[in-house]
């Protein structure tokens, strides 16, 4: 039988250092300058993040650039670069209850989810890329026999790569592992909200074997450090995970500097379709599994439930149910199944966003206040609103929040206008016991990934990424690997024939 963990233990005996990992080393801000790591759990400070600015920035990508052009790194045989990133991975498990532990002090997910969850799935990102990149073919082009054409793929160069709070582990390793297994130097802006597992990863990249300079961390704010990142002319393309507008202004920096090439996975409004077939109360627990999950704090959420007036009632009444089981608790606790909103300034956006339902006039049916306010932490009960219509604010726009807005259709046609009728088009899901009437719906879903009967379902195999405004990158699968690499074409002419 399983020890349980003592979680509490684990946490007092962290002392998180919040200074940059630059040059193989931990580094102070050019500056000096630093700024609080605030704990959502409970409001207090546990370290001091060093403000990274343009010149640290320039730092990590002058060191970088000389990392890829002296070989160092992206010169091995990938056989090389495999046995490395494996190691890394080995590294990622042994200190599976550190990294479990940081990232729940950091940014307030459940510390047994954190460990369950995003280690395991950030260890086995790194791993599932180590063992795909000397697996890799290039082409030969179908020339006339005159002429022998390669088409070939090489690592871009210095990647730099942007990454959320939400999932600040799981997001970097989407991002690292590709790049770096293809041969690229990594300079790395974690957010200024949840930085700590981030700057340990790139410890634990050193000590596996990857070479001082190949991966660098660089914490501090968007408009700072993110922005110089993004505007440095040395830097070849931008991994970014994050909000809509952020990524558009990622995108007109790229124009501004270099035409550093960007790739961008950013907000949802995932619509979750039920039709008047589905099983109810399936399609219940999986919309509210997904919306609570992680404190609603998922760009993929799915936060508008559309759903055929004939079981409307019956879905909302059992989906405002089950939120009672995602009632806020002590992160570090056994069987808490929510924890913490990531700050103070997005639990108010929360906030404000159910005000704003209220006020337009959808009904309040669960939830929808704060809670465990006496801990200095923030957090917020899951909440549900019914009588939603489509131009409501908390239908239209991305909450981040375990909030769900539930909206009626009159027919399968209606519900998938509804659901297309966003600048969104991350996720969606579609429920009916009609395997081909859910399969035409899927088709007519305008999103990067549709769900039939499920959410959330996912692996490491296949891409993640979304339409319109949701984005134009795809993480994960094989298809990262054509982010972080140029395609080359070598023509050698050949002889007309033999020689006699």
């Amino acid at each position: 039988m399983d020890t349980p963990i003592d979680w509490i233990a684990i946490a007092a005996r962290l002392n998180p250092d919040g200074r940059a990992f630059i040059g193989g080393r931990r580094v102070a801000a050019a500056d000096g300058a630093a700024f609080d790591c605030i704990s959502p759990i409970d409001g207090r400070k546990v370290a001091d993040l060093a403000r990274g600015r343009a010149a640290d920035i320039d730092l990590a990508v002058r060191g970088a650039r000389a990392a890829f052009e002296d070989g160092r790194w992206a010169h091995r045989p990938p056989r090389e670069r495999k046995q490395v990133l494996q190691r890394l991975a080995d590294l990622m498990r042994i200190h599976g209850d550190e990294l479990a532990a940081l990232e729940t002090l950091d940014m307030g997910k459940p510390v047994a989810l954190s460990r369950a969850v995003d280690v395991n799935s950030s260890a086995n990102c790194v791993r599932w890329y180590a063992e795909a990149v000397d697996k890799l073919y290039d082409e030969i082009a179908p020339t006339p026999r005159t002429a022998l054409a390669l088409i070939t793929r090489e690592p871009m160069g210095v990647v730099g790569a942007i990454v959320p709070w939400n999932y600040p582990m799981l997001m970097t390793c989407w991002k690292i592992a590709p790049a770096l297994a293809s041969g690229n130097s990594v300079v790395l802006k974690p957010s200024e909200k949840a930085s700590l597992t981030a700057l340990r990863l790139a410890e634990l990249a050193l000590e596996a074997g990857i070479p001082e300079d190949v991966f660098n961390v660089v914490p501090g704010y968007g408009h700072e450090a993110g922005q110089a990142l993004a505007l440095h002319n040395d830097v070849d393309c931008i991994g970014f995970t994050g909000s809509t507008r952020t990524g558009k202004a990622i995108v007109q920096y790229a124009g501004q500097s270099n035409l550093k090439r960007v790739f961008t996975e950013l907000g949802g409004k995932s619509p979750f379709v039920v039709l008047a077939d589905a099983d109810v109360e399936a399609a219940a627990r999986a919309c509210a599994g997904s919306i609570f999950y992680n404190q609603g704090e998922s760009c993929n959420a799915p936060s508008r439930a559309i759903v055929e007036k004939s079981v409307l009632g019956a879905f909302t009444e059992r989906v405002a149910a089950l939120a009672q089981n995602y009632q806020p608790g002590d992160p570090w606790a056994k069987g808490t199944a929510m924890g913490a909103i990531v700050d103070r300034t997005q639990l108010n956006t929360v906030l404000g966003y159910i005000a704003a339902g209220v006020d337009d006039g959808a009904q309040l049916v669960a939830g929808g206040t704060p809670a465990r306010e006496e801990t200095g932490g923030f957090y917020v009960t899951p909440t549900v609103f019914a009588g939603v219509t489509p131009e409501m604010k908390i239908a239209r726009e991305e909450i981040f929040g375990p909030v769900l807005s539930v909206l009626s259709a009159d027919h399968a046609a209606q519900a998938v206008a509804i659901a297309n009728a966003s600048r969104y088009g991350l996720a969606a899901s579609i429920w009916s016991r009609d395997i081909d009437r859910a399969l035409t719906v899927a088709r007519a879903l305008r999103a990067g990934t549709v769900h039939v009967n499920s959410y959330d379902d996912d692996d490491i195999t296949v891409p993640f990424g979304g339409y319109k405004e949701s984005g134009n990158g795809r993480d994960k699968s094989l298809h990262a690997f054509e982010k972080y690499t140029e395609l080359k074409t070598t023509w050698i002419r050949l002889p007309g024939g033999l020689a006699g």
